[in-house]
């Protein structure tokens, strides 16, 4: 029986017609090597970037059903050019939608989750001895109405491909050589891994670290899919996504974050009573408002400070909302600060070594920056700090857990 492997390339990987021919000729090597090959592949460079921009001079405010439609347009001018560049280099290729292949989803327009993929027409293609091209970021809901999956939606296309074929490996082909200890182009000493965990990668997806969307590796986690991050420009092995089991020994941090796109809520004087708390996050939970570190001081006097972070973008949803309910939370002014920065370490190595968060505050503390709030969990530490310190505390942290030593 055929190995079965999944590919994915990004807008950036077929970002031109050249790019194009350079991916199927990657794409050949493991077709003449005998592997079934099913490639899921974004839209061209800045092609879904145009597309909003066509719609935005029609309506500020479009349906989302239509924006969907329109969106899922882009992918379809990638898979059919990579299907007749295979073909050109005598590799017989064949491209699918998202319907084609009823790669089925809920009904959330322009952010759907994948609910099944038929695997019949690939079977097929692959016993005529092709390869499948798939479209990325689509999928059709109940209704057979398109449906799209959101930021960074054919990293997930491509991790649920490979769950429905039992693919040996996803292998995610991006600009850069693998998943590295930090942003290389912030910190230059950052190291690259070999290997890194499900968990690890879950956070530092989720704490802006580019490289994957925290959805696909969340499905690869509940899938047991390993993912492959490998450049589109060489052949070199990147960086193997796994499971814990599968990494001899775990690091104390693997890795270190600094997202820049978060403002800080500080509420004075909140009475402490309860119900006040859970009225206030389900209201912004009403409005799609994502809350990230949330820090309460202990009462005093009847009253207490909440502070969280939510997104920039969310602020001004979130300023009515808050205005709303200001008598009942305090009455006192809510304070919004958008100079803040989130700077994390990630570590499934936590678990078992101490002495991880001084060693972090340490590092901020020498280079004399104050930290704003902390938040922990069983593998990250997240303090929030003035946002122009953000590449200084980032270098910090990464020099005092020396991860510039990772795989020497």
């Amino acid at each position: 029986m055929s190995q079965t492997i999944v590919q994915k390339f990004g807008g950036t990987s077929v970002g031109d017609t050249t790019k194009i021919k350079n991916v199927a000729n990657r794409i050949k090597t493991y077709h003449d090597d005998g592997k079934n090959v099913a490639v899921v592949v974004s839209a061209m460079g800045k092609t879904t970037d145009e597309l909003v921009d066509l719609a935005d001079q029609i309506t500020q405010n479009p349906p989302k059903r239509e924006m969907d439609m329109l969106l899922s347009t882009g992918e379809q001018v990638s898979i059919s050019l990579l299907a007749m560049a295979l073909n050109e280099v005598g590799v017989p290729a064949i491209s699918f939608t998202g319907f084609q292949i009823k790669v089925k989803t809920d009904g959330n327009h322009s952010n759907a989750k994948i609910e099944s993929i038929e695997r019949r027409r690939i079977d097929e293609a692959f016993a005529e001895g092709k390869v499948v091209i798939i479209a990325g970021f689509q999928g059709i809901d109940t209704n057979e109405n398109i449906t799209t999956l959101g930021r960074g939606g054919s990293d997930t296309t491509a991790v649920a491909v490979a769950a429905a074929l039992g693919a040996d490996e996803c292998e995610i082909y991006t600009d850069v050589n693998g998943v590295y200890t930090t942003d290389p182009r912030k910190v230059p000493e950052a190291k690259m891994h070999k290997q890194i965990t499900y968990e690890e990668m879950l956070e530092l997806a989720s704490l802006g670290a580019g490289v994957l969307h925290s959805r696909s590796v969340e499905m690869a986690m509940n899938f047991g899919v390993t993912i492959h991050v490998r450049s589109s420009f060489h052949s070199e092995p990147g960086t193997l996504v796994v499971s814990e089991e599968k990494i001899m020994e775990n690091m104390r941090v693997s890795g270190v974050t600094v997202k820049s796109d978060q403002a800080r809520v500080t509420i004075p004087d909140v009475k402490d009573q309860p119900g006040i708390a859970a009225e206030l996050f389900h209201a912004l939970s009403e409005k799609d408002i994502i809350v990230d570190v949330i820090v309460q001081s202990s009462p005093h006097d009847g009253v207490n400070t909440i502070s969280f972070t939510i997104a920039k973008k969310d602020v001004n949803s979130a300023k009515p909302i808050l205005e709303s309910i200001k008598d009942k939370l305090s009455g006192r002014d809510i304070e919004i600060d958008e100079d803040i920065a989130i700077l994390s370490a990630v570590g499934v190595g936590m678990k078992s070594h101490v002495g991880v968060a001084s060693q972090m505050f340490q590092a901020l503390a020498k280079v004399g920056i104050n930290i704003l709030m902390i938040s922990t969990s069983e593998i990250k530490i997240s303090c929030v700090i003035p946002q122009t310190r953000a590449n200084e505390g980032l270098k910090a942290v990464h020099d005092i857990f020396e991860l510039e030593k990772v795989g020497s």
